[in-house]
């Protein structure tokens, strides 16, 4: 008898029943506008943009959805490899494990795919994540915080983030988020040396209230030497957090930046598994972690290294991979259950559109309500993904 099955759960709902099948669909949704980050573009406006979309079913029918972001200028996970990963690999090992038990289902995919020097294959493994979170919650007919037992915030601000290349064009990007009702401000910079950078977030500060929180975020675009240049440069400007300055395994350096810059370093590719968090704080190499969802292989982790990072100390921060709706609507319900009371960046809805979203998150005003329906909050019409369904692999959608 398969260990799964001594210890079933109590209950009417389909998540004590073993997963039955395992759906992938690459999507192609509308495109907003442009966004670039020091690696390359992520969306290109009238191009559409694609994205990994999964469906768990269990026996029964209860069902939940996922999402992952193919984005080779910021990870080595493509849109083939994502399909492939959870076809081949990822499916075959949940197949037959009840729904519920999120921690078989986390171990069989340490299988599946080898962890390496940090976790494997990670945006792959949150879509399958997520649609197991989805699931049960929508089984269970409760949204995912009271479902976990925690849920700390009702709303959260969304930080805008600010294009343009040109002072007069980030004034004119920086009057839209404000026009849009947003009141903080995310700078991607890494792009144009270090005087044209400066001069970007100068340009930002200038145009923004003069209270209004802003970040930048280098995407591992520097040394440590030019790093600790740009965060006296930023630290005149207010700038609340300087984000991922060096190469992610930089471990030694992050150190030596930490200790010396005036602006907080803040971490993200460097967070894919909770046990990296582990490696920096015993090393004094952090002074916030990002929480995101995809990068660390979707909610069970993310829940892990948020832990940590709350009985640690380590200030937390919040952050997306300009995703649709449905990984929007799972990183607010992490953000609202560990409190993250500073804007986050959760870009998705100002670059791209999710046609297949029928009842879904609600933003005003610069504000995202947590979602209070069961699962992730997300209702997806199935026949519009089908509609946007494109074949990556070449092969029968």
């Amino acid at each position: 008898m398969p260990a799964t099955d001594r210890h079933p759960v109590p209950g009417p709902f389909g998540a004590a029943a073993p997963v039955e099948r395992v759906e992938t669909f690459a999507v192609a949704l509308p495109s907003v506008r442009s966004f670039d980050i020091a690696g390359g573009a992520v969306t290109v406006a009238g191009r559409p943009s694609l994205r990994i979309l999964v469906k768990v079913t269990a026996r029964g029918g209860a069902y939940g959805w996922g999402e992952a972001t193919p984005l080779p200028s910021w990870t080595d996970e493509t849109a083939e490899s994502i399909v492939t990963t959870v076809d081949r690999y990822l499916a075959p090992a949940l197949l037959g494990l009840d729904a519920w038990n999120l921690d078989a289902a986390d171990r069989a995919f340490d299988r599946a795919i080898s962890r390496g020097y940090t976790i494997g294959a990670p945006l792959a493994r949150c879509a399958v994540d997520m649609a197991l979170h989805d699931l049960l919650g929508r089984a269970a007919g409760v949204p995912l915080g009271v479902l976990w037992g925690r849920r700390r915030r009702e709303s959260l601000e969304l930080g805008w983030i600010v294009s343009g290349t040109t002072p007069a064009e980030v004034g004119e990007s920086v009057a839209e988020g404000l026009a849009a009702g947003y009141r903080a401000f995310k700078v991607k910079i890494g792009r144009y040396g270090e005087e044209g950078d400066t001069a970007l977030v100068s340009s930002v500060r200038e145009h923004a209230p003069p209270a209004a929180p802003i970040w930048v975020d280098a995407n591992q675009a520097y040394t440590v030497d030019a790093a600790l240049r740009m965060a006296r440069r930023l630290d005149p400007l207010g700038i609340t957090a300087f984000e991922q300055p060096l190469p992610a395994n930089d471990l030694v350096g992050l150190r030596r930046l930490r200790e010396r810059s005036p602006v907080p370093v803040a971490l993200d590719e460097s967070l894919r598994h909770p046990g990296d968090l582990a490696t920096f704080i015993r090393l004094e190499a952090v002074d916030v972690a990002i929480a995101k969802v995809q990068r660390s292989g979707g909610l069970t982790l993310s829940r892990r290294l948020c832990s940590l990072a709350e009985v640690c100390g380590v200030r937390l921060m919040g952050s997306g991979l300009t995703d649709s709706d449905l990984g929007l609507a799972a990183s607010l319900h992490l953000f609202a259950a560990f409190g993250i009371d500073t804007p986050v960046d959760l870009n998705g809805r100002q670059f791209i559109e999710s046609p297949y979203a029928v009842e879904t998150v609600r933003v005003e005003g610069g504000k995202a309500s947590v979602p209070d329906t069961p699962g992730l909050g997300v209702v997806v019409n199935e026949t519009v993904v089908r509609e946007l369904s494109v074949d990556v692999l070449e092969r029968r959608v």
